[in-house]
Order: structure tokens, then C-alpha cells, then sequence
């Protein structure tokens, strides 16, 4: 049985954000990398992108992998999508790291806000994200990164994007299914995220059964680019708990 590594992106970014994962374990481990909401044609202004269609997305993606299980990794967004995907195809969940995101449903206001944000990013293009991303970095990440993060948001499809924002504030609320997470789960969170606060994701950790709960110091809400040796070291540790270390791997990624 061949075990990889699913990899969900987060808001608003594609699968080229997971590179510093794709470069230091794809000797070890296969990869999948699916671009979620973002790529492909335009969509229509009202569209929503849904966690649960991300998530079948992704179940699409592992099809003629060759891949039977995945450990399922997902950051922010994808730690939503995540959650989605182990509710939908537990049969292939061997493993969960769920990063910097939380399990609870948006209330009334961060709906609306999410709704804006779409409605803006229909009327106007993805280039005052861009501009003017969310704190998804900590103060003292340095500007490399924090231009490599905006040059991927300035590079997204913005009805997509603002699909996925709709989608996020009608996501459902987990917090009663995590007591029944029964594979092995790493929960990762750290200290200069402003975004999901480490508190919001350690809670989330208490509630699921044997989670190994891990807090990056220093890094932003994007902690596998701006820790990203700390972070691999964490994702290689849970994937030999998972079983997925020591397998012949093809010597290519797959990037549905």
C-alpha cells in the first residue's frame, strides 16, 4: 500500500505555496499538490466554491496516483477543506496535519465580511489583494517572502478567489466531529499568527483524540513558508508516525 502526502493550500494562494515542502520531502514521500479554488476559466460572480467540493476536488486529484492513503496536510483554508476531506473519504485518510486553522463555522459578521470581499474582488480584480493582502506573514518575515506571497495571490483568477470566500463563510462548523478523528493527527500552529490565533488552533488540538499539538515561535499564519525547516521537520516526523516514510517514490510530484 503506497502512502502519500495530500498538500491543501490556503486563501488566497494556489499549490505553489507548499515549494520549500515539495523540495525537501518528494524524495521521500509521494506528493499530491491539487490547485483548489483559483485556476482554471472564469466563474460566475455569484459562484461559491464550496469546502466540500475542494475536498472531492482533491479526491479527484489522487485518482491514478497510484496512490492508495494520503496523510492530508492543510493550512488555513485547507485546513477546512481538510477536515472536509477526512468527513467525505475517511477510507483514504491515513493521517491528518491540520495548520494554522481552525475548526468552527464563521458567524454572522465574518460571513458578510468574506461576501464583501468576494463582491469587491468581482467588481475590481485581484490587485488590491494583492496590494494589500491579509497579515498572513509575521512583522519580521522578511520582504523576499512577503513580495513572493503577493506576487502568488497577484497571480490568481479573482472570480475564483472570490468563490472560495463565499465558500469559507458557509463552511460547517467541525467542532463536535473532532472527538471522533481517529487517525494519528498533528495540529500545528505559531505564535505571530495574528489571523487564526495559536489559541483558537491548540483548542481545536484538545479535542481531538492522541493530537500532537506543536506551536512554531516566530512565524505568521503561513508558517510552512516563513518556518519552513521547523515545519518539515514536524510534517516528516508525523508521516513516519503515518507510516508514509520509507517507500519506493516515483521521481516526479504529481500536480493535478
Amino acid at each position: 500500500m503506497t502512502v502519500g502526502l495530500l498538500l491543501l493550500h490556503a486563501f488566497p494562494l494556489d499549490d505553489d505555496m507548499w515549494a520549500p515542502q515539495q523540495a525537501e520531502l518528494s524524495a521521500e514521500v509521494a506528493i499530491v499538490t491539487p490547485g483548489l479554488p483559483g485556476h482554471g476559466p472564469a466563474m460566475a460572480g455569484d459562484a461559491i466554491t464550496t469546502m466540500a467540493d475542494a475536498a472531492d476536488q482533491a479526491e479527484f486529484a489522487l485518482r491514478g496516483t497510484g496512490i492508495d492513503r494520503v496523510v492530508v496536510c492543510g493550512l488555513s483554508m485547507g485546513g477546512y477543506v481538510a477536515l472536509e476531506f477526512w468527513k467525505r473519504h475517511r477510507d483514504l485518510v491515513a493521517g491528518l496535519i491540520l495548520a494554522n486553522t481552525r475548526a468552527g463555522a464563521d458567524n454572522e459578521e465574518a460571513r458578510k465580511r468574506r461576501n464583501d470581499l468576494a463582491d469587491r474582488l468581482n467588481r475590481e480584480g485581484i490587485g488590491f489583494l494583492a496590494d494589500a493582502p491579509p497579515p498572513l506573514l509575521s512583522d519580521r518575515a522578511p520582504e523576499e517572502l512577503t513580495e513572493r506571497v503577493r506576487a502568488l495571490i497577484r497571480r490568481q483568477n479573482p472570480q475564483a478567489v472570490a468563490a472560495a470566500s463565499r465558500g469559507m463563510g458557509q463552511r460547517s462548523d467541525f467542532t463536535a466531529d473532532l472527538g471522533q478523528i481517529d487517525v494519528p493527527t498533528l495540529v500545528i500552529t505559531s505564535t505571530g499568527d495574528t489571523l487564526i490565533p495559536a489559541d483558537a488552533t491548540k483548542e481545536m488540538g484538545a479535542h481531538i483524540p492522541n493530537a500532537r499539538i506543536e506551536v512554531i515561535e516566530g512565524a505568521g499564519h503561513l508558517s510552512n513558508l516563513e518556518a519552513p525547516d521547523r515545519f518539515n521537520a514536524l510534517v516528516r516526523e508525523h508521516l513516519e508516525r503515518c507510516g508514509a516514510l520509507g517507500q519506493p517514490q516515483s521521481s516526479e510530484d504529481v500536480h493535478p
